[in-house]
């Protein structure tokens, strides 16, 4: 029902519509969504009093990439399609490989892979209102983050460290076996 309201809302030009086509652009792509739940997922394997600096270190560089955007609009998106592809593997990766992440690589790591994020957002934009389309992109982002961040203390509670390891190892190894094309995205 409300995946429909917000279809219905995505109209480019109108501030609603700009919000509706945000909030939807980071659930579309296979890339964007499993990044944001990996982010998630990372952020469960931090300690407690840490676990939110991630997502919302993700979102605020996001937005720094899509302002980035607005003002350079690169000729070429190549790189930044590549630093979002290289997101998914790498947070996955991460996930299942990482058993403490340092604080500093961690945001390190989040603030480079979120400036390719939100530089791609924006490129894709289209003719949407910039303050509504933001909005959107980014409320949809932290929900998937903290998706990923409940589901990965769920399944740090209910099964272990080694669940949490598994599902960043599917993810990496689910996404690499589409960039080969051995499984189709969608």
């Amino acid at each position: 029902m409300l995946y429909e309201h917000l279809l219905t809302l995505a109209h480019a030009g109108h501030d609603q519509g700009s919000f509706g086509v945000g909030f939807l652009h980071p659930l579309h792509g296979l890339d964007h969504l499993l990044a944001m739940v990996a982010v998630g997922l990372l952020s469960a394997r931090m300690d407690v009093k840490k676990m939110w600096t991630l997502p919302a270190a993700f979102v605020g560089m996001m937005a720094a990439g899509g302002l980035l955007g607005l003002v350079w609009a690169a000729g070429g998106l190549t790189v930044f399609e590549w630093g979002i592809s290289a997101s998914v593997l790498v947070f996955g990766l991460a996930v299942a490989c990482v058993p403490k992440l340092n604080p500093a690589i961690g945001h390190a790591m989040v603030a480079v892979f979120a400036v390719c994020h939100g530089h791609a957002h924006v490129a894709e934009m289209g003719d949407a209102s910039a303050a509504g389309y933001f909005a959107g992109m980014l409320i949809a982002t932290a929900l998937l983050h903290v998706a990923g961040l409940f589901g990965g203390v769920a399944l740090r509670r209910g099964y272990g460290d080694w669940a949490l390891r598994t599902a960043g190892g599917a993810i990496a190894a689910g996404y690499g076996l589409v960039l080969i094309g051995v499984i189709g995205a969608g």
